[in-house]
């Protein structure tokens, strides 16, 4: 019988590289994107494209009962995908950005994951492929807010992970570094709306450093890899018998998980202070 994926997220970047890619393989695939004119836009490629808004829980619920209904009631993965970035000075942070940043990148994230177990577990079997990030390992400046929702999402994926382990549910983390995508750029309405920069004590720091990155095109970030270095670990996610509980993307995941396992956080905090 042909497999079945939920992913996240669909409308660029990762999310459509992952939905084209196994589709390919022989996969249904449901390529949900948060917008419906993403949606209609995936539909005109031939996907079913259910539209989850993870800041929306009736979408989230109407969405699945969709792909529920056009397979018969089983999924075989899910691969939650879809995030936006709020970059800022943590003292810079406005809360109701970090709620809303949460809401998306955690909160959603769980509400779907929750809903798609029972299925998975009537079932007998399933997938649940969670996109973190090198920033769910170590904490770069600028980023806390991002930071925060992975590091919960490594947690929350890491609990899960045990709790499942007698059963033939799978629990995987992929943890990119820097990535072909549209995600600085989607994340600059998020930075404008919760960070006060201009009135801020580190204005000189947004000015020299955060605006620059943010704004103006440099091109590609080094070690950057395109999207389908991600999906390629997503496909040995879900279709090997014994799937890792991790798999790193890019050179610098690797070094972070590295130093990680030798340096004192002292050691580690010199070094990601530079990046400042």
């Amino acid at each position: 019988m042909q497999k079945s994926i939920l992913i996240t997220g669909c409308s660029s970047g990762i999310g459509l590289d992952a939905a084209r890619s196994m589709r390919n393989r022989g996969w249904r695939v449901f390529a949900s994107c948060r917008q419906q004119r993403d949606c209609d836009r995936m539909r005109t490629e031939g996907f079913d494209a259910p539209r989850i808004d993870y800041c929306d829980a009736d979408s989230i619920t109407t969405g699945l009962a969709e792909v529920l209904a056009a397979t018969g009631g089983t999924l075989d993965a899910l691969f939650n995908n879809g995030a936006h970035g709020l970059p800022g000075a943590i003292e810079d942070l406005a809360t109701d950005g970090l709620r809303e940043i949460f809401e998306t990148n955690v909160f959603g994230w769980h509400e779907l994951t929750r809903q798609v177990l029972p299925v998975m577990r009537a079932q007998g079997h399933g997938r649940i492929v969670q996109n973190s990030s090198i920033l769910g390992l170590v904490s770069f400046p600028w980023r806390g807010a991002y930071v925060a929702t992975k590091y919960a999402l490594e947690g929350l994926s890491d609990t899960l992970r045990v709790e499942l382990s007698d059963t033939d549910i799978k629990v995987v983390l992929i943890e990119p570094g820097p990535v072909t995508s549209k995600f600085r750029e989607n994340a600059i309405p998020h930075f404008e709306r919760h960070i006060d920069w201009e009135n801020s004590a580190l204005r000189p720091r947004y000015e020299n450093s955060l605006l620059k990155r943010l704004y103006e095109s440099a091109g590609p970030d080094r070690f950057e890899l395109p999207a389908s270095a991600v999906t390629a670990k997503l496909i040995h996610a879900c279709e090997s018998r014994h799937p890792r509980p991790r798999y790193y993307v890019t050179t610098p995941t690797y070094i972070a998980g590295f130093l990680r396992r030798i340096l004192t956080t002292r050691a580690i905090d010199r070094i990601l202070a530079r990046l400042k």
